[in-house]
């Protein structure tokens, strides 16, 4: 036993892909279970927020846009279902365990979206985060993750592109407008560093992650990417971000920042955000309303399924 999972280390430090029919250690399959499909629960939760606003967007092309954006991420939540099913976990499992408030999705969703500007900071902040870990989950060890990823990032810089549009628009707007754009920045700026999970001292899984290289970067270097990046971006908009310890450190070339509020972040986790009832009810309901859907489809499969085999005997 001890050589196959020396075998299995070998591989991937050699950068080869693990596939689904390929040996793994129980603990690798199930960090992937656990990592992919709380990625895909974020996709499907994350419709939530936006998907309020697509009726009450300002124009035509804004509501295009955004159901634009909806649709992908319906879709990110397929291609990454798919994923963690290749592992032996099935949909429906994973689907129950994000109803049954076993399996979590990203804290970032269970903030309010109070007005149009919010839009444009999910798409600027929160897929911008995304995408900076995204990005490095191209490399991820596991092959159909690998693969899903780089579809899913394509089109998460085009939801970030949108976002950070809407926010020009309106910082070269109206003083009202403007601070719509600034009091938007301001409530979604720490939720989106909390995004990244916590500290690397408090993170259970990182290291053995990162030996198996399902995750590139720590929890810690990818929020220093994130805040060294929006620093520059928020310049553009002629906007701030809301931290009044935000510096320039030049010894290590590098920007520090206040200290995250961890308790809120903690309290989100456990289920107790401004939203988090909202949004499982949400699902919840939806999944119920659609049991006619899916009990169809199997009726339509099985009934297939019989007359092939009767044509085939």
């Amino acid at each position: 036993m001890e050589n196959v999972e020396q075998k299995f280390q070998s591989a991937i430090d050699a950068e080869i892909k693990i596939e689904p029919r390929n040996w793994m250690p129980d603990a690798y399959r199930k960090t992937l279970i656990r990592q992919i499909s709380q990625h895909a629960h974020s996709e499907i939760v994350g419709m939530l927020p936006e998907g309020a606003w697509i009726t009450r967007a300002p124009s035509l092309k804004r509501k295009a846009i955004l159901l634009a954006k909806v649709q992908d991420e319906a879709g990110h939540g397929l291609y990454l279902y798919s994923a963690a099913e290749t592992l032996g976990e099935s949909r429906e499992q994973m689907i129950n365990d994000l109803h049954s408030g076993k399996a979590k999705y990203s804290s970032i969703f269970n903030y309010p979206t109070i007005s149009w500007a919010d839009m444009g900071a999910i798409g600027w902040l929160v897929d911008g985060a995304a995408i900076l870990n995204q990005v490095m989950l191209c490399r991820t060890s596991y092959g159909p993750y690998a693969r899903a990823m780089v579809r899913i990032c394509k089109e998460e810089s085009f939801h970030q592109r949108q976002g950070f549009d809407i926010l020009l628009t309106l910082a070269n707007g109206t003083p009202e407008q403007k601070a719509m754009c600034q009091d938007a920045i301001n409530r979604w700026w720490w939720p989106s560093l909390m995004m990244f999970g916590p500290k690397d001292s408090e993170s259970t899984n990182s290291d053995q992650s990162m030996k198996w290289k399902i995750k590139r970067k720590s929890n810690d270097e990818l929020r220093q990417n994130f805040v060294d990046m929006c620093v520059q971006q928020v310049k553009v908009l002629g906007m701030t971000l809301p931290d009044p310890d935000l510096k320039w450190n030049e010894g290590k070339q590098q920007h520090d920042w206040g200290e995250i509020d961890w308790d809120e972040f903690w309290a989100v986790v456990k289920g107790n955000g401004p939203c988090n009832k909202e949004r499982l009810d949400a699902r919840r309901n939806a999944w119920n309303k659609g049991a006619w859907v899916r009990e169809a489809a199997a009726a339509h499969a099985a009934k297939q399924a019989a007359k092939q085999k009767q044509q085939a005997a």
